[in-house]
This record gives C-alpha cells, structure tokens and sequence, in this order.
C-alpha cells in the first residue's frame, strides 16, 4: 500500500474486532487448496459497516475478507449473504465487481457469516467532489460512475439468477418503512434531548407519498457513491462497485437520487463541497448521461427520491451513531454525537425538499 490520500488506510485490528485467526487460515486453505500459514490480517479503516479486512498470503497473493460485525445488531442489517450473491450473479455482467472466492455460515470459523473475495488494485475516493483526482479527470470519472450504475439498472435480474433477491413492487413503501423502523431502533439507544423534529415530519411525508411512485424494478445497490467504489489506479473509471449489503431488487431511481445527493446537501455541513465548483458535471448533466445510458426519457418524481435519500441517509447515519455508543463500529473514528447531529441535518436538507415540492405542485 502507498500513503497516497487515495489509497487504503489498512491498520492492526482493534481488540474489538479481532478473530481467531488460525481458524480461518485453516478454513481458508481448504477453500484455496494452497498453504495459508503466517497470512497477514489487517483491516481497512473508515468503513462503518461491515468490518473488512485485508490478508496477505505467503504467496503475495492479496484477498478480502468482509464479516458482519461483533455484538448485537439491527434486524437485517449487515447481510454479508446478499453482498456475496449479488456480486457474484453480477461477475458475468459489465457492471465491475470483485471475483468472488467463498462464503461461509458456519460460526465455528469466526462466530459470524463472512465472506472471501479477490483484491482489486486502485484508488478509495471517499469524496464525493473527488477531491485526489485530478481536476481535468473529474468530469470522465463522474460519467463513468453514473454510466456504471445505469449498466447495473439494465441487468436482467431475472436472468442473472437474482429471483426472490427482492421483491420488485412496492419498493418505495416498503424501503420508508423499513428505514423508519431502523431509524426507531436507533433512536431507543441515543440520547433523548436530540431533536428528531425534522426527521419525523420527513418520515410521515414519505410514508404519505412513497407508494403512489410509478414502478420501476432493477437490482438495486443501496449504497451507490464514490466512496463505495474502487477507481482504476492510473484511469478515470470505475474498476469495482463495492459494499453492497443494501442491494435487493428496487426502485432505480432511488440508487440515482441517492448518488446525487451531494448536490442537493447544504454547503455548511462538514465534508460537503460545490459538486459543480470541483469541476464535476452539473446535476442536470448527470440526469441527462443516466437518462441516455439507461434509454429512458426523463425521471419521475425526482423531488421525493431525493427527499427519501435524505431519509435513509440520515437513518444509516443514525444507526451508525446509536453503534457508536456501543462501541460496536468498524471505524475508532465514530463520534455519536456528531454523526447524530449531521444525520439530522440531512434530514432537515429532505424536509426542505419535500416542502418545495409541496409548494410548486401547489403553483401548478
């Protein structure tokens, strides 16, 4: 690894993720067939997911191990299963994954499900605004990240093996009320003076209007952002999509609104950059290129996905700060009460949106 911004932190585990790992070399040279002693273990810093880990066998050959993380969990969440299927049924399609290697449910290995894939060389670009990228790349890399999830959307999830992966009517609905009901969970473990006004008006207005959406059925990633890529080491494109323990059969638009978000969130909230002033494509750009990649005429009710992004933003973000408490996330940088108030500010952002919407439907 280099110590280039965009290259992978890998660190020592911390006591709290740390695993037996005789076990798994033990299991893991029967999966490979070949000698597995004196592998090096580390693990990649800043997800707050599922913990990942790098190991680095005898050979020099470089693999990934993904697990669900120690200590309780949110119902649902964490599923290293779906993350192992759906790449693998994507391996033959355009859309860029890691090969997969095996999975394994049997907690006599780690104590959790987990799973074994291939490394793939390039860059973490955590930025949305692409900060490490050359300037005159950017523009290039944002169409190939949004021309990439158009190739996933056109994937016939039928065909690729992904029947009963999820269930493709109702989408909008059913993803409010779930993240409604995670958003719940978490708010049970965190303090009670925070102020979840907007977030509760969102979470109604959603629930109001999330099942009138025109349907539209594709797999679904979840999570589709730039920081959840692995970008050409030397190239402006996308070389593998990654973490995908949301994917299920979906609503497209919603992976759509959720990757341009950024272009929507105030310039006050810490990390967030003027997509357009960093040199990348405007929004309306962006449509247009997803619109002409995935052969559809325009985006239907695009006010209420991006609000419904906001929603399930800020809920992820208020899972990972009730996990925070708990001591229970991937990465020893989690502050509970920042990421709880920056979870609410997104909130805000999709109340806002939602209002404006409210108000020119009102105009018309």
């Amino acid at each position: 690894m280099t110590a280039e911004p965009s290259a992978p932190v890998v660190i020592d585990p911390p006591p709290n993720h740390r695993f037996d790992e005789a076990a798994l070399a033990a299991w893991l040279e029967t999966v490979l067939q070949a000698p597995t002693g004196g592998m090096r273990v580390q693990q990649f810093q800043g997800g707050m997911s599922n913990p990942t880990f790098l190991l680095t066998l005898p050979s020099g050959r470089r693999l990934i191990l993904r697990k669900k993380p120690p200590g309780p969990l949110l119902p649902k969440a964490h599923a290293v299963d779906r993350e192992f299927r759906v790449m693998q049924a994507l391996g033959p399609t355009p859309v860029p994954v890691p090969g997969m290697v095996a999975f394994c449910d049997d907690s006599g290995v780690l104590g959790v499900d987990f799973f074994v894939m291939e490394f793939v060389p390039g860059r973490i670009i955590a930025s949305p605004a692409m900060g490490p990228v050359a300037r005159a790349d950017r523009p290039a890399l944002a169409y190939d990240l949004v021309d990439t999830l158009a190739d996933l959307h056109l994937v016939d999830w039928q065909a690729a093996g992904l029947t009963g992966f999820g269930r493709p009517q109702g989408y909008m609905a059913r993803q409010t009320a779930r993240w409604s009901a995670q958003y719940d969970a978490a708010k049970s473990v965190l303090p009670a003076d925070f102020d979840y006004t907007h977030m509760d008006w969102l979470r109604d207005w959603l629930s109001e209007r999330a099942g009138a959406v025109t349907e539209r059925s594709a797999i679904a990633h979840g999570d589709y952002r730039m920081g959840n890529t692995v970008v050409h080491p030397t190239e402006p494109r996308i070389a593998a999509v990654l973490d995908w323990e949301l994917s299920t059969i979906g609503h497209p638009f919603a992976d759509l609104a959720y990757l341009l978000l950024h272009y929507r969130l105030p310039d006050d909230l810490p990390g967030v950059e003027n997509m357009v002033a960093a040199g990348l494509p405007t929004e309306a750009q962006m449509l247009e290129r997803y619109c002409a990649r995935a052969g559809i005429d325009g985006i239907e009710d695009w006010p209420l996905f991006l609000a419904f992004a906001c929603f399930r933003s800020a809920a992820i973000g208020q899972g990972v700060a009730a996990r925070a408490m708990q001591g229970n996330v991937s990465t020893a940088s989690a502050d509970p009460a920042e990421t709880g108030w920056r979870a609410r500010k997104v909130a805000e952002c999709g109340a806002r949106i939602a209002r404006e919407s409210d108000r020119d439907r009102r105009v018309l």
